[in-house]
């Protein structure tokens, strides 16, 4: 299945095929899913977790400790917990991000979904989201899941990215297209 996915590739691919098949035997694919989206988010919110899964001065024995804690302390159980404690156990902790994304595409495939990346420069209300998933899935004819990150330097708009397409309508590059014209022009 890895094969045939781009995104899943290399040893990352590799774990979070291995992964995904032991959650989608064990049927408890949502579960993993979830666990796997909280610890990303607590690694993105923690500069201190985020030291100990990337420094490659901290020990397995170190790294494992300090995980069993913070799992159990986020409520991580299961074929997660036991699955981030091999990645501890095998030095690969910090490819967890990148893991965690191959098990995302993975389970998008399995449940015939898709993923878009849209960027808005503001938060968008649940109606506009809904409105967003609706477009999105008339086109592609897929539910489609979305990975919304804000980032007010566009101004205004949203910039989605669906597989290898990409729409652009963001206020900021409006906004340089008519100033590359106004060169030309002048």
């Amino acid at each position: 299945m890895a094969a045939e996915d781009p995104s899943v590739s290399g040893m990352s691919g590799r774990y979070a095929t291995a992964l995904f098949e032991l959650a989608r035997d064990e049927k408890s694919v949502d579960a993993v899913k979830a666990d796997l989206d909280k610890f990303a988010a607590m690694l993105a919110d923690s500069a201190d977790l985020a030291r100990l899964v990337r420094s490659p001065v901290f020990s397995a024995e170190i790294q494992g400790k300090a995980l069993a804690s913070v799992l159990e302390k986020a409520g991580i159980t299961g074929i997660t917990a036991n699955f981030l404690k091999v990645l501890t156990a095998n030095r690969r902790l910090f490819a967890i991000g990148d893991v965690a994304r191959g098990f995302n595409a993975l389970v998008a495939k399995f449940k015939g979904e898709a993923t878009a990346d849209v960027t808005v420069a503001e938060p968008l209300s649940d109606k506009n989201l809904d409105a967003l998933k609706t477009a999105l899935k008339s086109v592609t004819g897929k539910d489609v899941a979305l990975n919304v990150k804000v980032d007010p330097s566009i101004i205004g708009g949203l910039v989605v990215k669906l597989g290898s397409r990409m729409v652009d309508s963001s206020l900021r590059t409006k906004l340089n297209s008519i100033k590359h014209s106004m060169k030309e022009a002048g």
